[in-house]
C-alpha cells in the first residue's frame, strides 16, 4: 500500500461500540435554512438513527421512508484534525441509481474562509448511476470548486466486497489510491492559497447521500433500503 510500511499509525476508528461523539459529530436534517439540500440539491435528510455499528463496521442506511430520504452523515469537525501523512478506510459500497456515498475532507477553518477556499479532498466518491467507477477529486478557490482535479477511475469489480481507500498528503502533492493503485495525483506547480489549500489541517467526513446535483437526479426507490460499510478509518503521520 505505498508508503503506508514507512509509516507510524497515528489514530484508528474501529467502529466496535457506539459513535464516540468525542471524536464524531452527527450532521442532521436537509442543511436548512443555511445550505438546503447541502449545498448540492440532496435529497436526504441526515439522522442520528440510520447507522448501527456491528461486527465492527459502521453501516449507513439509506431508506426511504414515506415521502422522505433518510441516511447518516458524520464528521470530526472540532474533534480531530490531520495534516499531511496517510488517511485511509476500508469500506463496502451500497449500489442503485441515486446513491452516492463518500469518505472525504474539509478544511478546518471553513468557518473562517467558507468554501471552496477552505479545500476539499475528496477520497472516495461513488454514485450509483455510474456503476464501476470511482471518483477522486480536489475543490479549490482557483477552480472555484467545480469539479477539474479529478478522475473517474473505473474497477469493474468495485461493488464486490471490500476496498481500501487512501491518500498520501505532504507538502507538496496528494497521492490517491484505492486499494495499492495509485489512481491519481495532484501537484500543482504553482502552490498559493487559491490552487493548493492543502496546507493546513482537515477534518473527515463519512455519509451516504441520495440524489443531488452529482448522485442523481433521479432515486430508484426500488434499492432502498441500501447500506454503506465502513470497516475503519486510520490515519499514519
Amino acid at each position: 500500500m505505498a508508503q503506508q510500511a514507512k509509516r507510524k499509525l497515528i489514530w484508528e476508528e474501529n467502529f466496535n461500540k457506539k459513535i464516540n461523539e468525542s471524536v464524531w459529530n452527527f450532521e442532521v436534517g436537509d442543511g436548512c435554512p443555511n445550505l438546503c439540500g447541502w449545498g448540492n440539491n440532496e435529497r436526504q435528510i441526515y439522522t442520528k438513527t440510520n447507522h448501527e455499528i456491528k461486527e465492527g463496521n459502521l453501516i449507513i442506511e439509506a431508506r426511504k421512508e414515506g415521502e422522505k430520504y433518510t441516511s447518516t452523515k458524520i464528521t470530526t469537525k472540532g474533534k480531530k484534525e490531520f495534516l499531511y501523512g496517510r488517511i485511509e478506510a476500508r469500506a463496502k459500497l451500497p449500489v442503485g441509481h441515486g446513491l452516492w456515498p463518500a469518505f472525504w475532507m474539509l478544511g478546518a477553518n471553513i468557518d473562517e474562509v467558507k468554501w471552496p477556499k477552505t479545500g476539499e479532498i475528496d477520497i472516495l466518491e461513488y454514485i450509483g448511476r455510474d456503476p464501476h467507477m470511482v471518483y477522486t477529486t480536489l475543490h479549490t478557490q482557483d477552480s472555484h470548486g467545480n469539479t477539474i482535479n479529478t478522475k473517474r477511475t473505473e474497477f469493474p469489480n468495485i461493488e464486490e466486497g471490500y476496498h481500501v481507500y487512501s491518500i498520501e498528503w505532504n507538502k507538496n502533492k496528494i497521492d490517491f489510491f484505492v486499494d495499492e493503485i495509485l489512481v491519481y495525483t495532484f501537484n500543482p506547480v504553482d502552490k498559493n492559497e487559491n490552487t493548493w489549500p492543502f496546507n493546513k489541517p482537515f477534518y473527515i467526513i463519512i455519509n451516504l447521500a441520495i440524489g443531488g446535483n452529482f448522485g442523481g437526479p433521479a432515486v430508484d426507490d426500488t434499492i432502498l433500503p441500501q447500506k454503506f460499510y465502513v470497516d475503519y478509518v486510520r490515519a499514519y503521520e
